[in-house]
């Protein structure tokens, strides 16, 4: 037997894996649906995907049983007919459109699939062609009526992405093209199926997640993980039948590989080390955010008892797949012995002396971090986009009108987190005018304007909850932010603060001329940006540097990604479709230039937030962490990062969106503003560098005079932290705000500790939520 590419790692196991008892009925009812469905014998042509003894090698009844432990016998028959038929048209499209490259082909045969998916009841079905959409149409009429509405969408959602994926693994094969890791988790949660495994877990556990929470960012985050765990073992285990025998090029190993330039077996051991870091996060998420998220939004006992059994049927699943895996022939485990012993059901428990590992003990790295380490400068690498940068004339105008704003609203006046001085060396308007340089005055001053807020509440957070170790200030906070922003422009609270002083301002002059419906996504964004921010609080609090995956996609909606990407859909809804906007490539090309201005933000701010504000929330520090490499390497990692980002988005629009145009027929006048929508994106990755190259907001000389000093009185709440025009009786109103934690705010360390106090002077980064915002009325 030829020796296998690598030694399985050691996983972290932290569920012992169970079987459901109606395993050996499930795998005879599956067998006999198999062959009833076409599954099992030749295709219309002739050819056979799978024979009888390679599928009862795969044994799909056994991953379903230890999956589904607790689940009765007609579930467990309806959940393992769902497995084969996934597994089917993987290896389906594989025979028919992968070997051969038949863009085609593919994109029509998933066209189809798309019918047999109807969220009414009542719809009915096309005449099958193949033993797929039979599969199909039969698995959906035996499933859907069960469960809600609300289910059968997101689970038809999550059905067609798992399909469709597979046309962009066909195009990277035909292209070559190994994706990077920030791409490649992206991508493998859509087409490997896990979130899918998730919707199908609600179903066998009879556990559907309540509609209200069911897209809060607690439910994503642990679908999202266990997703992420799900391929990440299957990453694992499949290298040598995916990359060795079918060409494939979508595993993680291989992205490990190709990025990091390791030997295969070390590509393995950091795709096992991502695995278990998923899993912490799993874990982390179910402890400390499930049970506030099911308090504030007001779930009853059923309600969260149905969450409790979902997660319970996530952490089977983990577990089972695992003992599948290990047990499957479709996979590389011959070896496995070598690494696990004893083996078989509660491999995990019968461990008599368990490792470091399987213990979990690499979670507590992430609360390793030393505050206040000196780090000095950073020496930035050639990061530059090969894009002309243009700045608008009218930046001057812009300059003065923000001043003059910003401090009518309290930012940059005394005991404010800022000085005058610093509001005008941090120049957001500079920002601006490279982000927009067709702006006209007024549009520029307004997007100045929202820079300036956006940095400064993302400043607010750590600089007042964070200090006073307050995350649920920091969420009441949040969710009375949202008085600001009424949907029918009514009235709104007297503000209390800057922050809700400038947002009520800026809301009302931005939303007035929006529609109903733009007006609801725009304070769906708002809300996103600042609930993000609210949960930074938390991890600082926690001490925690979060999990690198957790923290990118967590970042962009600090970084106001999603506000941006609605903005600039507004601005060219008349012209191009929504489906073009809802496409997975521009959601890929939205990501990419947001991860590219984000981590330059992380570059340049690295001295300011590591060594002044004891600021977790750094790429380079938590690759520092993750990695077990020094801040150096971890700068050429990020910048490698970057400048694979800014490939990701030239190959997406050379390669990816003219298949998307042409699929949806996109006339003239759609090609045009599209053209004009990604000059915009590179605008704006070029402004966003150009600004933090002359903003004083990151240079030693402006950092080192303040280090020591306190923190600012109006902190404790004097009248100095309230906008001018607000009176003293309004702070009587029961609000989360400073003075809520006088004394942690203000407290400074003692003399003799000889490091800066525990307040950020200097918090962190650009808030870029207004990017397109000049756009908007154009």
């Amino acid at each position: 037997m030829p020796k296998q590419p690598f030694s399985l790692p050691e996983f972290y196991l932290p569920y012992p894996a169970r079987l459901n008892e109606h395993v050996e009925s499930a795998r005879a009812h599956s067998k006999e649906w198999a062959w009833e469905m076409g599954i099992l014998g030749p295709l219309d042509d002739g050819r056979i995907v799978w024979t009888e003894q390679e599928y009862d090698a795969h044994d799909y009844a056994l991953l379903c049983a230890y999956t589904h432990p607790d689940s009765s016998g007609p579930v467990l028959d309806t959940v393992t007919d769902w497995y084969v038929w996934v597994f089917y048209f993987d290896d389906h499209f594989l025979e028919l459109f992968k070997r051969t490259g038949d863009l085609d082909g593919a994109q029509s045969y998933l066209d189809r699939l798309a019918l047999f998916m109807p969220v009414d009841l009542d719809a009915g079905y096309p005449e099958a062609t193949n033993p797929v959409e039979r599969g199909l149409a039969d698995l959906w009429a035996r499933t859907v009526p069960a469960m809600s509405r609300q289910w059968r969408e997101r689970f038809a959602a999550n059905t067609k992405a798992l399909l469709e994926e597979s046309l962009w693994e066909l195009v990277n094969i035909n292209a070559g093209r190994i994706a990077n890791p920030i791409e490649y988790v992206e991508m493998r949660r859509r087409v490997g199926g896990a979130p899918w495994s998730s919707d199908l877990v609600e179903y066998a556990a009879d556990a559907e997640v309540p509609a209200e929470i069911a897209r809060a960012r607690p439910v994503n985050v642990l679908r999202e993980t266990f997703a992420d765990a799900v391929h990440l073992r299957n990453d694992l285990f499949s290298y040598e039948r995916e990359v060795g025998d079918e060409g494939e090029l979508s595993n993680a190993v291989l992205v490990f590989e190709d990025f990091f330039g390791h030997d295969t077996q070390t590509a393995a051991e950091l795709t096992n080390d991502l695995l278990s870091s998923r899993l912490y996060q799993f874990d982390h998420t179910a402890v400390t955010e499930v049970p506030l998220l099911l308090a504030e939004h007001g779930i009853g006992a059923d309600g969260a008892a149905k969450v409790a059994a979902w997660i319970k049927g996530l952490q089977d699943w983990q577990s089972g797949g695992h003992e599948w895996h290990m047990r499957s022939s479709r996979y590389m485990n011959s070896e496995a012995g070598l690494r696990y012993s004893p083996s078989g059901l509660g491999t995990s428990a019968a461990r008599l002396f368990p490792s470091p590992q399987n213990l979990g003990f690499g979670r507590f790295r992430a609360y390793t971090h030393v505050p206040f380490q000196k780090v000095g400068p950073t020496t930035i690498p050639e990061i530059d986009p090969p894009y002309p940068l243009r700045l608008s004339p009218h930046l001057e105008h812009a300059r003065r009108e923000n001043n003059a704003w910003s401090m009518a609203k309290g930012m940059g006046v005394p005991g404010s987190l800022w000085t005058e001085r610093q509001l005008k060396g941090f120049d957001f308007p500079l920002c601006s005018a490279g982000l927009d340089p067709d702006a006209t005055p007024d549009e520029l001053t307004l997007s100045s304007h929202w820079l300036t807020w956006g940095t400064y509440i993302d400043d607010w957070f750590p600089r007042v909850y964070a200090a006073a170790k307050d995350p649920l200030g920091a969420r009441a906070f949040a969710i009375r932010l949202h008085d600001f922003m009424p949907l029918d422009l009514g009235p709104t609270p007297p503000p209390l603060n800057p922050v809700e002083a400038g947002l009520a301002d800026l809301w009302r002059r931005t939303a007035a001329p929006m529609s109903e419906r733009q007006r609801a996504g725009f304070h769906s964004a708002v809300s996103v940006m600042i609930d993000a921010m609210a949960w930074e609080v938390g991890n600082l609090v926690q001490h925690r540097l979060p999990d690198p995956v957790d923290y990118v996609e967590m970042r962009r909606a600090t970084f106001g990604s999603q506000l941006t990407m609605f903005l600039a859909r507004i601005a060219r809804e008349k012209d191009i479709p929504d489906e073009f906007f809802e496409s997975r490539t521009l959601l890929s090309i939205n990501n990419a230039v947001s991860d590219f201005g984000m981590f330059t933000n992380d570059l340049f701010s690295y001295q300011k937030e590591i060594e002044f504000e004891d600021e977790l929330h750094n790429l380079v520090l938590i690759l520092e962490n993750f990695l077990n490499i020094g801040r150096d390497e971890a700068v050429t990692t990020v910048a490698r990062l970057m400048a694979d980002r800014l490939a990701q988005f030239e190959h997406l629009v050379r390669v990816e969106l003219p298949v998307v145009a042409d699929r949806l027929d996109l006339d003239s006048a759609a090609r045009s503003a599209l053209e004009g929508y990604l000059d915009e994106l590179r605008d704006w990755m070029v402004a966003i560098i150009h600004w933090h190259r002359r903003t004083s907001r990151y240079v030693e000389s402006e950092l080192n005079p303040l280090a020591h000093l306190s923190a600012p009185r109006s902190l404790t709440g004097t009248s100095a932290l309230r906008p001018p025009g607000a009176h003293a009786s309004d702070a009587a109103r029961p609000v989360a705000v400073p003075a809520a934690r006088p004394s942690a705010v203000s407290a400074a360390p003692p003399a003799a500790e000889h490091r800066p106090p525990p307040v950020p002077l200097y918090p962190r980064g650009l808030g870029t939520a207004a990017a397109h915002l000049p756009r908007l009325h154009s």
